[in-house]
């Protein structure tokens, strides 16, 4: 509960620092421009409201690591909810409307997390998942996007360092085998889910994990 709070907090405080001209430069998701991906952030604190709202009985049939649906190819932006995101950005046209409404949604579902029983169980995308595990995958979610949203922005802050080694741990248990030591958390991130090509001295290091990323999380 608590690495959610520092990754979600130190995301929406990234996106409170952008400039204006900042909003119309390329995030890491490719396709998008960073206010894709902010417009995408509110989707995304609305998911983890409707979610924290949806409370089940039933047992569990996700976990933090299967909650995930991967692939070994990249998405190819026809999806229309994808689509959807890229005109709705465009429409709120001053990037200052984009801050608010992340601030006011992502404010609310920040608290609903604190909130919220660890044990409880709630259902998402047909789904059942505990509480603890869901707001666990939106840890690597918001460690990705954090990633995403300051890559053509050196100066940004970048996620915290405990995001960081939690969703390298995740992802390497997702992928069922460690990435090398001397592999930076980031770049592991990075690399692993398809976000950035290894150096040919990086595809060697990897050696058998190299057959099995990037790994493609929706």
């Amino acid at each position: 509960m608590d690495l959610f709070s520092r990754t979600w907090t130190a995301l929406r405080a990234a996106v409170a620092d952008l400039s204006d001209e900042d909003f119309g430069r390329p995030s890491g998701c490719a396709g998008w421009l960073v206010r894709d991906l902010v417009c995408h952030l509110i989707v995304d604190a609305q998911d983890v409201l409707i979610t924290l709202a949806t409370p089940s009985e039933r047992a569990p049939t996700r976990d933090a690591l299967t909650y995930w649906d991967v692939s070994a190819t990249p998405p190819t932006g026809d999806d229309p909810l994808d689509a959807l995101t890229v005109r709705l950005a465009a429409a709120y046209g001053d990037p200052r409307l984009l801050k608010f409404h992340l601030d006011d949604v992502g404010s609310a579902a920040g608290r609903a997390a604190l909130l919220a029983d660890p044990a409880g169980r709630v259902g998402t995308r047909d789904e059942i998942i505990t509480v603890a595990d869901f707001l666990s995958t939106y840890v690597m979610e918001w460690t990705l996007h954090h990633l995403d949203l300051v890559a053509c922005l050196p100066d940004a802050e970048q996620p915290p360092a405990e995001g960081l080694v939690r969703s390298r741990e995740m992802l390497e248990q997702i992928a069922g085998s460690p990435f090398p030591a001397a592999f930076h958390d980031a770049d592991a991130l990075l690399i692993g889910t398809g976000r950035r090509t290894p150096t040919k001295e990086e595809r060697a290091g990897l050696g058998e994990l190299s057959s099995k990323v990037p790994l493609y999380l929706g």
